[in-house]
Order: C-alpha cells, then sequence, then structure tokens
C-alpha cells in the first residue's frame, strides 16, 4: 500500500468539519426515465439534507447518473444512436424531475464527466501499482441485466436446466471467459468482518447487516473489475483492449462527486468524505457494503458513516418493473396531487424497514385527513378567527394558562421523540410522532374554543391563538424537510422569519414560546382533492327503491325526536386486545360527560387521526358490550364513493355535547 494510501486510511477523516453532512443517493442508470423508486431514494436524502440544514450544518447532497455499461451501449445501437448522444437525451429527465420535486442537490454527477473518468483511471493505476488490481482470465456466469459477475451463492439451477438462473434479478446467466484485471477482494474480508462488528450502525436498518456478514463470512472472491468485449466505459489505464467494469467506475462517483481526482483526495473531498448517509435500497447493497468499503480500504480512504438501505415499493404487490408496466410516473404524480403531498406521504407512509406498497387511493385518503382536515384546516381556522377579530400582531410578555404550559409540555414531547427517530434515521417513524403534536394541538383548539372565548375575553382569546401560532411555528420547522414550500407559505402566513441554514436546534428542542407574530390570512394549505373516478355501468346504477321499499322504511316524526344526537370530541383512542376493527375512544360530550363509545374504524383512521377529532354522535342508544368494552353511544359515519368511512364533523363554534335537531 501507498504512503499517500496509508496516510489518509490512518486519519479516517480528519480533515472534515465535524458539520459538515455529505448525504449521497445511488447513481441512477441512464436506461429508463424516473420511476417512483428513485424518487423516493432521492426525497429522503433531500429531507436528511434540509433536518441537517435547520440544525445549521453544512450541507452537500449528491446525486446524478450511471451512463457507462453493457445496456447502454446496447440500446444506444438499437436506437441508432451513439451511446454518448444517447445518454446525453436521457439525462435530464432525472434533473428535471429532481428540480420539481424541490430536490437541493448541490451537484449533479454524470459517469462520462471528463473530470471523473481521469480520477477513475488514476484511482485504477495506484491500485495496480499497491498490487491490489492484477490481470487474469475469468471464467464463469454472468448477469447482463445487471451488470454483475455471479458467484455461487448469487444463482440457482433449476430442474432440468443446464443454464443458472441469477438470484439478482431472476434471469438466465450467460457464461463468459475473458482476460480481465482483478480487484483482491478476498484480501479484504476479514478487515470487513472486523468492520462491520466493530460498526454496528453501518448498514440500516440492522437486519441487513447481518445480510452483508453473512454474504462475507462465506467466503469472497477476487472480483472481476474490466471488461475486454465492451468499448462504452471508462479505458483502463495502460491497457486499450479494456474498459473498467461499470461499478468500479461507478461507486468512485461518491468521491469524485466532491474533489476526488486522478491524484488522489483533494482539499476539497477531504472536508466532505466520509460520507454520513449514502441512501440506496436493497438490492444494490451488496455493490455499497461488500465492494465500496474494500476499494476504500485499499485506497486508504475513510469508510462511509451508515448505508441507509431501504426496501422495494410495491404496486399491486409486485415491484415496480418496465415489463410488468406498474411503473409510477414522479411528475405524473405530482401534478395529480401535489409536488408537497407526494413528498409528504411517501416520507411518512413507506417505511424504510421494510417492502412498502404504493396506492393512489390511500395517498388521496392521506392528503384528506393529515393534510387537508389535522394541518391545513387548523392553520385556516386559526387565521380566519384572528382575522374576524382584527387580531394581526402577536407578541409577548404572554399571560400562559396551565392549559398552554401542557400543551407546550405535549407539544415537546413529541417533537423529542421525533428528533430520536430521526437520529436513528426513520423518517415515517419521525413524522408520525410530528403528526401526533398536530393532533394534540386540534384538541387543543377544541378544548379551549376560541370562537367562544372571543365574545367575551378578548385578551384570553388572543392567548389562544398565541398558543396556537408557537406550537404551528415548530412543527412547521420540524416539517419543512418534508414539505419546504407548504412550510415556508405557512411561515409567511405567521409572520415568522424562516431562514433554511439558520441553527434551530435550540429552538426546536427547548421550544421557547416567545415569539411574536405578523398574522395575514392566506388560500389553505392544502385542500381536498377533486377526484375524477372512472366507474363501471354497474358502479354507476343507482338502486332506486320501489314505493313499497321506501314506505316501509318511513318512520313518523315521534320516531325520529326519540333518537338524541351530540356534538363532541375525541380525547383519546385506544386499541381493543385481539380486535382488528375497533377502537375504544374516550368522547368528551360536553354537559353529558365523558363517554366511552367503541366505534369499527381501526382499518381507516390510525389512533393519531381520531385523537382530537370533533365528531357526530347517537347518545341514547342501549349500552353494548364490544369484545369485553361496553360502549355508551355511537359515532355517526359517512361514506365516500369507494364505501370508506369518512368522520362526519359539526361546525367550528357548535360546542360539545350541542343536540343536533
Amino acid at each position: 500500500m501507498s504512503g499517500v494510501f496509508m496516510n489518509l486510511e490512518q486519519e479516517q477523516g480528519a480533515h472534515k468539519p465535524s458539520n459538515n453532512r455529505y448525504i449521497t443517493t445511488p447513481i441512477y442508470y441512464v436506461n429508463a426515465k424516473p420511476h417512483l423508486g428513485t424518487l423516493y431514494t432521492t426525497l429522503l436524502a433531500d429531507v436528511f439534507k434540509r433536518w441537517y440544514q435547520i440544525q445549521g450544518d453544512q450541507t452537500f447532497l449528491l446525486t446524478g447518473t450511471d451512463e457507462h455499461g453493457q445496456k447502454v451501449a446496447e440500446a444506444a445501437e438499437k436506437a441508432g444512436m451513439s451511446p454518448q448522444a444517447f445518454v446525453d437525451q436521457l439525462v435530464p429527465a432525472f434533473s428535471s424531475a429532481w428540480d420539481h420535486y424541490h430536490i437541493g442537490y448541490d451537484h449533479f454527477i454524470r459517469t462520462t464527466d471528463p473530470a471523473h473518468m481521469r480520477a477513475v483511471q488514476g484511482w485504477l493505476q495506484r491500485l495496480i501499482d499497491s498490487g491490489d488490481v492484477y490481470k487474469d482470465t475469468y471464467v464463469g456466469w454472468y448477469d447482463q441485466s445487471q451488470e454483475a459477475f455471479l458467484t455461487e451463492k448469487d444463482m440457482e439451477f433449476r430442474s432440468g436446466e443446464e443454464v443458472p438462473y441469477s438470484l439478482l434479478s431472476g434471469k438466465q446467466a450467460i457464461k463468459v471467459s475473458e482476460e480481465s484485471y482483478f480487484f483482491r477482494l478476498s484480501k479484504y474480508q476479514e478487515r470487513l468482518l472486523a468492520w462491520y462488528q466493530s460498526h454496528p450502525d453501518f448498514v440500516v436498518p440492522h437486519e441487513r447487516l447481518q445480510e452483508v456478514i453473512s454474504f462475507v463470512s462465506s467466503g469472497l472472491k477476487d472480483l472481476s473489475i474490466s471488461r475486454r468485449t465492451l468499448t462504452w466505459g471508462v479505458p483502463f489505464p495502460g491497457d486499450e483492449h479494456h474498459v473498467t467494469y461499470v461499478w468500479a467506475d461507478a461507486l468512485l462517483n461518491y468521491v469524485t462527486g466532491v474533489g476526488y481526482d486522478e491524484t488522489g483526495c483533494s482539499a476539497t473531498c477531504q472536508q466532505w468524505w466520509p460520507a454520513d448517509i449514502q441512501l440506496m435500497a436493497k438490492d444494490i447493497l451488496r455493490f455499497h457494503a461488500v465492494y465500496w468499503p474494500a476499494f476504500l480500504m485499499a485506497s486508504g480512504l475513510p469508510l462511509p458513516k451508515t448505508l441507509l438501505v431501504h426496501g422495494w415499493i410495491k404496486v399491486d404487490g409486485q415491484k415496480m418493473s418496465k415489463s410488468i408496466g406498474n411503473v409510477v410516473d414522479p411528475v405524473q404524480l405530482a401534478e395529480a396531487y401535489g409536488v408537497d403531498a407526494v413528498r409528504y406521504y411517501l416520507t411518512r407512509y413507506l417505511p424504510i424497514t421494510q417492502d412498502a406498497t404504493f396506492s393512489t387511493g390511500d395517498l388521496e385518503t392521506r392528503v384528506t385527513t393529515d393534510l387537508v382536515n389535522d394541518l391545513s384546516n387548523l392553520v385556516h381556522r386559526t387565521l380566519v378567527l384572528a382575522q374576524k377579530q382584527s387580531l394581526t400582531k402577536l407578541s409577548g410578555p404572554y399571560a400562559w394558562t396551565e392549559a398552554e404550559q401542557q400543551l407546550k409540555v405535549d407539544i415537546q414531547q413529541s417533537i423529542g421523540a421525533a428528533c430520536k427517530e430521526m437520529e436513528r434515521l426513520y423518517l415515517h417513524q419521525a413524522y408520525a410522532e410530528v403528526w401526533r403534536a398536530v393532533a394534540r394541538v386540534n384538541s387543543y383548539m377544541h378544548e379551549q374554543a376560541p370562537w367562544q372565548v372571543l365574545k367575551t375575553d378578548e385578551a384570553r382569546f388572543a392567548t389562544i391563538i398565541a398558543a396556537v401560532c408557537h406550537s404551528l411555528a415548530l412543527i412547521g420547522a420540524v416539517v419543512w424537510p418534508v414539505m419546504p414550500a407548504s412550510m415556508e407559505r405557512l411561515f409567511g402566513a405567521l409572520g415568522v422569519p424562516f431562514v433554511p441554514g439558520r441553527d434551530m436546534r435550540s429552538w426546536i428542542c427547548n421550544g421557547a414560546w416567545d415569539l411574536s407574530f405578523v398574522l395575514t390570512p392566506t388560500a389553505p394549505l392544502f385542500t381536498r382533492l377533486n377526484q375524477t373516478k372512472e366507474q363501471t355501468m354497474e358502479e354507476k346504477k343507482e338502486a332506486v327503491p320501489t314505493t313499497a321499499d321506501a314506505t316501509a322504511n318511513q318512520i313518523s316524526i315521534d320516531e325520529f325526536v326519540k333518537v338524541e344526537i351530540h356534538t363532541g370530541t375525541i380525547v383519546s383512542v385506544s386499541d381493543i386486545p385481539n380486535s382488528e376493527k375497533i377502537y375504544q375512544m374516550q368522547v368528551d360530550l360536553g354537559a353529558l360527560g365523558i363517554r366511552t363509545i367503541c366505534a369499527g374504524v381501526k382499518k381507516h383512521y390510525s389512533v393519531d387521526e381520531l385523537t382530537g377529532r370533533r365528531a357526530i354522535f347517537v347518545t341514547n342508544l342501549q349500552p353494548r358490550k364490544l369484545l369485553g368494552v361496553m360502549s355508551h353511544g355511537m359515532m355517526l359515519m359517512a361514506t365516500d364513493a369507494d364505501g370508506v368511512p369518512t368522520i362526519v364533523a359539526p361546525a367550528d363554534g357548535v360546542p360539545n355535547g350541542t343536540r343536533l335537531k
């Protein structure tokens, strides 16, 4: 190993400032347009970048395109174009899609960039000089679709067939025999295992690391890193008959993108490398968790802090695939539902820990429940109430009561829990905690009923509005990484300066309620989707009751007035053991007190979505025991066009316990 390599390895990122945060996405293969999976990875990277920004850290986000390899060469030939012209026409689809989604990348790298290609050649030459790369002959199986050489662990022979199938793609492998340059991967087996052992957070989720350890423990063979039968790639240094194996070329982008050049890791490179988070889907984990760290060890470069690995996004239960025809176009999705709505849904409801199912139906439901009902209505209601009272400016000192102090504590607990989940890199769980805070503010709003207070106590009314505004400002800061455009509108409406890059760490953690506000009414942050759904003729037919049926269903006015229907607020929600459908709710019915009422809405509403919601209840039904829980009433629901239960809520200003007549 050369002296340059050894020194850099010993320093292990010593030159990198502690507040420099470097995040990467994979570079995406240009054989197809961006799809929901590539958007998801890129979006997560952008959310992490923005999260670090609101903590005052310096950030660098790298994304780009992988443009070399056999598949690209074949596609270009089929299109009657040169490979370079072919990739040049495809790359803008990626950069424009990321711009459309407000992805704040700092550099968009292309593996055809001359600087990158020179850096790859310089890197390979140093590995040749150190003895970590040598020439030999490769004989074995190759997965053309993945551009990967296969080991015994990567393939299976099926009954009666002599050609194996790749476990990487499910496609048949091809037999190759050619002269090749090899990287001494086997030399680094024990060092890799020692690294995994000493750095348990190297791969998140942790179970993915166990898969890597199992693979490496079973034995590593040296890796072919050149192709003689291909011309479209980085020319191998010193041998005009070879080009660099696409993965050896592609992986180096993570350092060339921040200044690694033909001489090694420059001063700029050392300011950013090693990466803090490298994001990817699970199907390319091996390349990043085995080959990439071995390359870095051989080069004397520090290893990245964490590889964050998410599952596949499935549509109709299947992984997205062009051949299946279930690929979702990100730009069309944004045009239909809005950029921030899609950003929120993917971040909050697609867990990184497992494969996730995407459906536009669920997206529509979450937009309505979370963004329209929970957040947008809360903001709009607050601003409209303030406007009606000509309340435009709020400033301290504030006369907080016990109710506001408790609200602050509850909000801070939820935000604190969200911060801990962010440290674990579990975005979906972090924003579930944030929405607990949103629900708590809604609950406070209902409890304090400022629409009633304004009639008798203007000072108290202003205090309530100020408490809601403080809560919204804090929530807005934490949600900004996910929905930047919408939250900047929120800050504009609150009259609170918001500067991305300013250190908000202490404010987020301590939540000092001493802000001043200049309130400006604004259009709702989110509105209900205008859904145009195709229906079959069967669905369009209305069941018109016969005269006899209609008469049979009629009741007298005397019978109707016996039914007592009241407004109420759901104070708390809990699961009922062994029930997949029913929640147990505590409902504040005003003068009627707090009652236990059960509702079979578990498949359609989460605990957070119900807590703090207002609804309408039948209150004089005979008590009924459901799975051991006595229910003292019934929540009235409507159903939408898809048959999904929807809560019917009273208008603002109608107090709990009001009887409907």
